[in-house]
């Protein structure tokens, strides 16, 4: 993520501005051009602005919704106590997800229809008495349990589960992960041969290692192959982790950047080994376990979490540069 700049002052903006606190400018951002432009000089506001928060230009194309909103099917239930809130919080992260796809010059089109296999569409869901919703991804519609959306559940719910990191947009990293490689990956005999040489046969039974995984955990010696325990339930969610913890490392150090945080200048006693297959990744990670490092121990400092508590073994990084050299060719 980079910093912005107000179109009137040229104050700083952050990501989820949506007026100048200084000269107090509605803005709005558009995310093609990757700037805030003024809302009624220079573009309107989505038509969810009111309604979740949404900071985003409207989009001529989509009905007054912005480039994010017009991708949902379904919302929370807005006469839930709690739901609106939740909306906008779920609304923010996945705008994230979305300005990062275009960055990267993936294709973000609506669905055209429930048969639409190759578009995009999201619905925010909530347990209904005897049914359960589950976050995931299916032929391009990706649904999120609203109660993800608070936080005291969600942690609560990441301890049951044993896991170090949860969070709204994590599962959107990870499920859209899943849509692109549908895209990118499936119908594509040569990728798909160089995806089943790092990741594994995505043919094995999906149902069966997921029962597996969850009854007996991970097999031992997890941490070799994969980022997260979770990685190695099958191929599938390998890569979707994969997917995600890119998309964390790319986000985060282009922040940095745009903080003009020395990274490389960073003393480090964890760094990237001789065993990383390509020097882009290797460079990257380098400066990754370098600002997570010194995050991590900051961190602690204040008695909160790990902002990485992950590895990153040697066959990890092959596939994170398996993902890299993926999105380098979209570019």
């Amino acid at each position: 993520m980079k910093l912005f700049a107000c179109p009137t002052c040229g104050n700083r903006l952050y990501f989820e501005n949506d007026r100048c606190l200084a000269c107090g400018t509605d803005v709005a951002l558009a995310p093609e051009a990757s700037r805030f432009v003024a809302v009624g000089a220079d573009a309107e506001a989505c038509a969810n602005t009111t309604e979740c928060g949404c900071n985003w230009v409207a989009s001529a194309d989509h009905g007054g919704y912005c480039r994010a909103c017009t991708l949902n099917r379904t919302i929370p239930d807005l006469d839930v106590d709690g739901n609106r809130d939740r909306w906008a919080r779920i609304e923010r992260a996945k705008r994230r997800l979305v300005y990062a796809l275009l960055e990267f010059g993936l294709d973000v089109n609506p669905k055209t229809g429930p048969e639409d296999a190759r578009g995009l569409a999201f619905e925010f869901l909530a347990d209904l008495p005897g049914e359960r919703v589950l976050t995931g991804h299916d032929g391009g519609l990706i649904t999120l349990n609203v109660i993800e959306a608070d936080p005291a559940e969600r942690e609560r719910m990441r301890l049951a589960m044993g896991e170090r990191y949860r969070t709204l947009l994590g599962h959107f990293r990870h499920e859209v992960g899943h849509y692109y490689w549908e895209r990118l990956i499936r119908d594509d005999d040569g990728e798909l041969d160089a995806f089943r040489s790092l990741f594994g046969d995505e043919r094995a039974d999906y149902a069966e290692a997921l029962k597996r995984h969850y009854e007996a955990g991970p097999a031992a010696g997890w941490q070799d192959r994969h980022v997260t325990p979770y990685a190695a339930s099958h191929p599938w969610e390998d890569w979707a982790e994969t997917w995600a913890h890119y998309l964390h490392m790319t986000d985060t150090l282009e922040m940095a950047d745009a903080f003009a945080i020395p990274v490389e200048s960073i003393d480090a006693a964890a760094n990237a080994g001789s065993e990383t297959p390509t020097q882009e990744i290797d460079a990257m990670l380098k400066r990754w376990l370098a600002l997570t490092e010194v995050v991590n121990g900051i961190n602690r400092c204040m008695g909160v979490p790990d902002l990485y508590p992950f590895v990153i073994a040697p066959a990890v990084a092959q596939k994170l540069d398996y993902v890299r050299e993926l999105l380098h060719r979209r570019q």
